[in-house]
């Protein structure tokens, strides 16, 4: 690639019937990574980046809010570009692919020809209609991860994190996740200096590893086993105490084997699984109530034990209770 400077190019691709922060945030990211620092504390500014905004036909584009935006050029007039950042569109791919047709192909030379590849949200859904994440390791918003296994079923889902990279393929989890994919991409093309300087300047966070926190905990898909729902429905009356597997198969009315093997076939989760998930659900729902006593969080939702409490905490929200009741805590309390 023939260069008169350093700064890397960056193409930001518009869709239709998304959310436009997840354009104009990268965007404002990669501008301000060397300058926007420098300016504030008298330096010269150093361009990190060379930004460029793209739509399929070269039109504007219209967000899912009525936001009309005008990209520089179409897709096909995009000259050679260190990486290709996609936005997000609506959250079911089905009822919008068609629309954006031309896409995946495009992407898919593009990364073929060297380019590094990101998505955000339910932008990622470009890079998995393309084939470039099967096989591969990749994240989307929690809300649509059902949706998107299921029509991506070749994909290593991994909807437990906020940021995934894998092959110079970039996924971020949500809308808000596209200051967290830029910052990042920011600290691998840069450095880390860059970036901090960068979320400074901005007043962002540094890049966060995971959306286990914000996501509802998935106690089960849908199904029509009704034994396996009186089992459920027990579990979550009775979520305080240990419930033995023996208890759930004669409330069923079978075999501990069957019943087993039954309730991991209805919801995806062992029997055991499912009731940690129920107590986490109810300790996240004290702590943002602002519940004082992490202690008294634990017992009140079966663990005597708060450093195992704890730890099955943390496993299953990806942060501490502590800490999860000073991020989501209502305002009130």
């Amino acid at each position: 690639m023939t260069r008169n400077d350093d700064k890397l190019d960056v193409a930001i691709v518009l869709v239709n019937e998304g959310y436009a922060s997840t354009a104009v945030g990268p965007i404002e990211v990669f501008a301000a990574a060397g300058t926007m620092w420098n300016e504030m504390c008298g330096a010269e500014p150093e361009p990190r980046f060379r930004v460029t905004t793209a739509s399929i036909d070269g039109n504007p584009v219209k967000s899912a809010y009525g936001l009309h935006i005008a990209p520089d050029r179409a897709i096909a007039n995009l000259g050679p570009v260190d990486l290709v950042m996609v936005s997000a569109s609506g959250p079911v791919p089905a009822e919008w692919m068609s629309r954006h047709a031309a896409l995946p192909p495009w992407l898919s030379e593009r990364y073929h020809s060297g380019t590094r590849i990101a998505g955000v949200c339910s932008g990622v859904a470009f890079l998995a209609e393309a084939g470039l994440l099967d096989g591969r390791q990749a994240t989307t918003h929690w809300g649509v991860a059902e949706d998107f296994r299921q029509r991506y079923p070749d994909v290593d889902w991994r909807t437990d994190l906020l940021i995934t990279a894998d092959a110079g393929l970039y996924c971020g989890g949500g809308v808000n996740a596209a200051s967290d994919l830029s910052l990042h991409l920011v600290e691998s093309f840069c450095d880390r200096s860059v970036a901090i300087e960068c979320s400074k300047a901005l007043l962002l966070d540094m890049p966060r590893t995971n959306q286990s926190g914000y996501a509802l905990l998935p106690l089960a898909r849908p199904h029509d086993d009704e034994r396996v729902r009186a089992v459920e429905h027990h579990l979550s009356m009775h979520f305080d105490r240990d419930v033995p597997v023996t208890e759930l198969a004669d409330l069923a009315g079978m075999s501990r084997r069957n019943l087993v093997r039954r309730f991991k076939q209805a919801t995806g989760q062992m029997p055991g699984a499912y009731l940690q998930m129920l107590r986490v659900a109810a300790a996240r729902k004290m702590l943002e109530d602002g519940a004082p006593s992490i202690e008294q969080v634990g017992l009140s939702v079966g663990y005597e034990d708060v450093a195992f409490f704890r730890r099955v905490f943390k496993r299953h929200s990806g942060t501490t209770p502590s800490a999860y009741r000073n991020r989501f805590r209502r305002r009130d309390v």
